[in-house]
C-alpha cells in the first residue's frame, strides 16, 4: 500500500500585466508518494533532520515526537536559498540535500502539475485546481495499477468547501457507471493538518523550495520582474534538477503514446516544455 501526499506552492490568483511586486506567477501542485512501510522510518529521520537543521523552531517539549509541530516553512527555505547570505544559503542547501538524500533512500516518487500563468490572462483557480488533483489522482492510480497495490491520497487542507467539491469531483469519476477511473485508490483524497504529516511537511518543502523558484525562473525570467523571479534559483535548477527528473514517476499512455505523469508543465508565456525544469 501506498499514500501520496499532496501540497501546493503558489496562490490561485491571476497574474497580472505588468505584474505587481507580489504577483505569484506560477501554480505548483505536487504529490510524493511513498511505500507505508517506509513511512515510520521516514518520519523519525525527517524529525531528526528538521530538528539538527532548526533547533529553534517553537517546539513544544523535548520529546522527540512533539518535533512534528512547529514546521519549516518552504517559502522561507526558498528565501534563505535564493535571496539570502552566504551563511543563509549553504544552510538551506545543505536541508536540501539531506532531504533529497531521504526519498532517495525510501524510493519516493514524484508526480506534478505545474501551471505558468499567463500575463493579464484569467485563471481559472476552481477547475485548475480540480484539474491537478484529478491529474495527480491519475498518475497515482497508475503507479498503484504497476506495482499491483492499492493507496490513498492525503491533501493539505484548504477549506471545507474547497476539499469537498475536490473530492467530490474524484467521487464522480471513481464511482461513475459509464467509466469508472482511480479503482486502485481505496478511497477519495482526504486532506489532513501539515502539522500532523510528515509526508505533507516534506512534500510543501519539495514543492515551495524546490519546484516553485526553479519553475519560476525558468520560465518568467524576462518575463515577470518581481520577488519570486529570482536570478539564484539558477543554482537549484543545476543542484537538483537531475534528481528531481529521477525521482519522477513517468509512464507510456497505452491510448495516446506519449508519455504522461512526472511534472507535468503547462506554460501560457512562453508554451515551453517541462524539460526546462531539469536543464
Amino acid at each position: 500500500m501506498h499514500v501520496c501526499f499532496i501540497d501546493e506552492a503558489g496562490d490561485l490568483g491571476a497574474l497580472r500585466n505588468p505584474p505587481s511586486p507580489n504577483d505569484q506567477p506560477v501554480l505548483v501542485v505536487g504529490g510524493l508518494i511513498v511505500d507505508v512501510a517506509s513511512l515510520p522510518d521516514l518520519t523519525s529521520e525527517f524529525l531528526r533532520l528538521k530538528h539538527r537543521y532548526f533547533p529553534n523552531l517553537p517546539y513544544p517539549s523535548t520529546q522527540s515526537l512533539d518535533r512534528i509541530l512547529p514546521e519549516i516553512k518552504g517559502a522561507d527555505l526558498r528565501s534563505n536559498a535564493t535571496r539570502g547570505n552566504a551563511r543563509q544559503q549553504h544552510h538551506a542547501i545543505g536541508f536540501l540535500d539531506r532531504l533529497l538524500g531521504l526519498l532517495r533512500q525510501h524510493d519516493v516518487k514524484l508526480v506534478a502539475r505545474i501551471w505558468i500563468k499567463g500575463l493579464g490572462s484569467p485563471f481559472h483557480a476552481t477547475s485548475v485546481y480540480t484539474s491537478s488533483i484529478q491529474g495527480i489522482c491519475a498518475y497515482f492510480d497508475h503507479y498503484l495499477t504497476h506495482t499491483n497495490g492499492i493507496g490513498i491520497c492525503i491533501a493539505d487542507s484548504r477549506n471545507k468547501f474547497k476539499n469537498v467539491s475536490v473530492s467530490h469531483s474524484i467521487f464522480t469519476q471513481k464511482f461513475s457507471f459509464a467509466a469508472r477511473r482511480y479503482q486502485r485508490l481505496v478511497e477519495l483524497p482526504t486532506f489532513g493538518h501539515s502539522e500532523n504529516h510528515a509526508g505533507l511537511q516534506i512534500c510543501d518543502l519539495v514543492c515551495s523550495a524546490l519546484l516553485y523558484p526553479i519553475a519560476c525562473f525558468a520560465y518568467c525570467t524576462g518575463h515577470v520582474a518581481n520577488v519570486h523571479v529570482q536570478p539564484r534559483a539558477e543554482v537549484l535548477r543545476r543542484r537538483y534538477g537531475q534528481q528531481l527528473r529521477d525521482f519522477q514517476y513517468r509512464y507510456l499512455d497505452p491510448t495516446t503514446h506519449r508519455y504522461a505523469g512526472g511534472v507535468v508543465v503547462s506554460d501560457a508565456i512562453g508554451h515551453q516544455s517541462g524539460s526546462l525544469m531539469f536543464q
